[in-house]
């Protein structure tokens, strides 16, 4: 919930500059994974960056659209427009600079990609098991009971 409430603060700047455009200072840095479901972005792009990548929308920037699952917008490289279709699951990070405000995402296009990912849960650790001198199971030790100290022992007088 927290992270899609989150997601809403990207999409809503994302909306308000592609509507108004952006105040003063103010520019942002989008980073998102390359290779996640529904990103669209040119081939020597994905090829240059196979995991992720930042943009940054400032001064050269054109046809921002945002709805609920996704960015698109026009940028420059190679002095060549080129469209990106972003979906917001996709972003990793956003920030504005200008007043040092940003936000780290999780981005997971599925349950199984985070499992493979995760390390495998550790096995409860195992209580090892006294003998006693002939071989046989020793019980349990009993369970020692909480002690009080008094603070005052320790205190300089």
């Amino acid at each position: 919930m927290v992270e899609n409430a989150l997601r809403s603060v990207v999409r809503d700047a994302l909306t308000l500059t592609a509507e108004h455009g952006l105040p003063g200072a103010h520019h942002f840095y989008v980073t998102f994974r390359t290779a996640y479901p529904g990103v669209e972005i040119p081939d020597y792009l994905s090829a240059q960056y196979p995991h992720e990548m930042t943009i940054v929308l400032e001064h050269q920037f054109w046809g921002l659209e945002v709805d609920d699952q996704q960015f698109s917008v026009t940028l420059s490289f190679r002095n060549q427009a080129e469209r990106l279709v972003v979906p917001m699951a996709a972003i990793t990070a956003f920030a504005d600079p200008s007043v040092k405000f940003g936000l780290e995402f999780r981005s997971e296009p599925d349950g199984a990609e985070a499992a493979a990912d995760a390390p495998a849960p550790l096995p409860p650790p195992e209580k090892a098991q006294q003998q006693d001198d002939a071989g046989e199971p020793a019980p349990p030790p009993a369970e020692k009971a909480g002690e009080v100290v008094k603070l005052d022992a320790f205190r300089k007088k």
